[in-house]
């Protein structure tokens, strides 16, 4: 997790959506322009003082062009942006003792542009100039993008779990005053109008006693089904369907644990006999996938939930609402916007906004890595679909046939895989086989059941009975997956 305070992370972090370094001798009017692509992302930390390479240079020769540089918030962009400085003493590249200047851009409700009136988005570390689409684009994004902020009709101090907010002001380190002091000066957490408090969504969301009291499908559902399309009637084959509520916290920890005992391993016999095992889908990937849902779900659209769907061949997360700000499906890859900022960056405080503004674009390349499909997003009325497919169930594999001779080594391979894949859950002898279209049982033990079982990638469900009728075999996976039992 980045941390903003430690001079090594401003120095060396790689979290270029929020950090930039820049030399003192910068001008006012470029060092504008980070600030404004800042201020209309999603904020972020200026570095002054340090080069682009990590060097230290420091400030202190410059203080008359540092001077015009703080100036910049308020004197080069339309509107004013607001900022947090901080100086650190250091020593610098000679040796010699200097200091640095970090400033920390907020993100803006309003569009920000420059003296010459040009609007810039921070885009990965690129400060990107927008043409007069994307800036109507931005700002008809910024015009509805904070529901989070709006207050919460029936919401009171009760409503805030104040032993979370505590712990969670020691975990940034925010020594200023109390859990309450915090949500009052703060995000407007807590704001007071005629004499009333007023809770925001993002404080009952992030810090409330039970924030599904006031958004009742803020929660995310998991539903497995067996096959590789959804049924329904008599044909219905719906084999889990777990829900998950409480904080946005909570539901993004517990759906991924859940989701770390549904994810299958496939086994392949390498040369030598030796077994290499690898999960269905990379974990960086569907973890993105569920945070990314969890994060920027439209929370103004109160009649479904996030939904995770997991098939035979492909595991899909469906989220309520519009892809936000200007990103498309054609630009998923390369822009990032946030419509709820504040849920944001306390999921980052927790380390599962893994790399902030370039994580769809590391789920393109890991899943290009492990030899699976792109992800495929789909953009409806009103929700978002991110899809991932495996290749052990959604490519085609070669029949395998029931004769000794066919046994080249990357046939062994695909079958063995096949085996594993099949017994995700409990599986007869007879059921395998079947599956697999073979009759030779000796031929079936000596290829597939007794390598497996030696290796312990399969398990019999009865080892002390190993010949009774009643036997079974799973994969380790399938049966800590048939273990675990989850509340309604």
């Amino acid at each position: 997790m980045f941390n903003p305070d430690d001079i090594k992370e401003l120095q060396y972090s790689t979290e270029k959506q929020i950090i930039d370094r820049k030399s003192a001798r910068i001008s006012a009017r470029d060092f504008a322009i980070p600030v404004v692509a800042m201020a209309n992302a999603d904020g972020g930390y200026l570095v002054i003082g340090i080069e682009d390479d990590g060097m230290i240079s420091g400030i202190d020769a410059y203080e008359k062009n540092l001077n015009e540089l703080l100036r910049v918030p308020f004197d080069y962009c339309i509107p004013s942006v607001t900022v947090e400085t901080k100086t650190f003493v250091v020593t610098d590249k000679d040796g010699q003792a200097n200091h640095v200047l970090r400033m920390h851009v907020l993100p803006s409700a309003q569009v920000i542009a420059n003296q010459a009136d040009d609007v810039f988005l921070r885009v990965g570390d690129r400060s990107k100039k927008l043409n007069f689409e994307q800036r109507l684009q931005l700002v008809y994004a910024k015009g509805v993008r904070y529901f989070e902020d709006q207050p919460v009709a029936g919401a009171d101090l009760s409503d805030i779990d104040w032993n979370f907010v505590a712990k969670y002001i020691e975990k940034i380190g925010y020594t200023k005053g109390s859990a309450e002091f915090y949500l009052r000066h703060n995000h407007d957490f807590i704001t007071t109008a005629d004499g009333k408090d007023r809770i925001s969504g993002a404080a009952i969301l992030l810090f409330g006693v039970n924030p599904q009291r006031f958004f009742p499908r803020a929660r995310v559902r998991f539903i497995r089904y067996e096959g590789k399309t959804a049924e329904v009637g008599d044909r219905m084959n719906v084999v889990k369907d777990v829900k998950f509520s409480g904080r946005i916290l909570e539901q993004a920890q517990a759906a991924i644990a859940f989701m770390k005992t549904q994810i299958r391993e496939y086994t392949s016999l390498r040369e030598g006999a030796v077994f290499k095992t690898i999960p269905e889908y990379p974990e960086f990937c569907w973890t993105e996938l569920i945070v990314n849902a969890i994060a920027h779900r439209d929370y103004s659209i109160k009649g479904t939930d996030i939904q995770i769907k997991m098939f035979d061949d492909h595991f899909c997360v469906e989220s309520p609402g519009v892809l936000p700000g200007m990103v498309r499906i054609d630009n998923i890859r390369e822009f990032h916007f946030s419509r709820n900022p504040k849920i944001v960056e306390l999921l980052n405080e927790y380390d599962l906004v893994k790399e902030f503004g370039e994580g769809v674009d590391r789920v393109f390349r890991d899943m290009l890595e492990a030899g699976l499909p792109e992800p495929n997003y789909k953009q409806s009325e009103f929700m978002l679909n991110a899809e991932l497919r495996n290749k052990f169930w959604g490519t085609p594999q070669d029949t395998p046939q029931d004769t000794p001779q066919d046994t080249p080594q990357d046939t062994v391979d695909d079958d063995a895989e096949k085996v594993l894949a099949f017994c995700w859950q409990a599986r007869s002898r007879q059921e395998i086989m079947d599956y697999m279209k073979m009759t030779d049982r000796k031929n079936f033990n000596r290829r597939y059941l007794k390598p497996l079982l030696e290796s312990g990638h399969l398990r019999m469900t009865l080892p002390e009975k190993p010949t009774s009728k009643y036997q079974k075999y799973v994969t380790a996976v399938g049966e800590k997956m048939e273990g675990v039992l989850v509340k309604e």
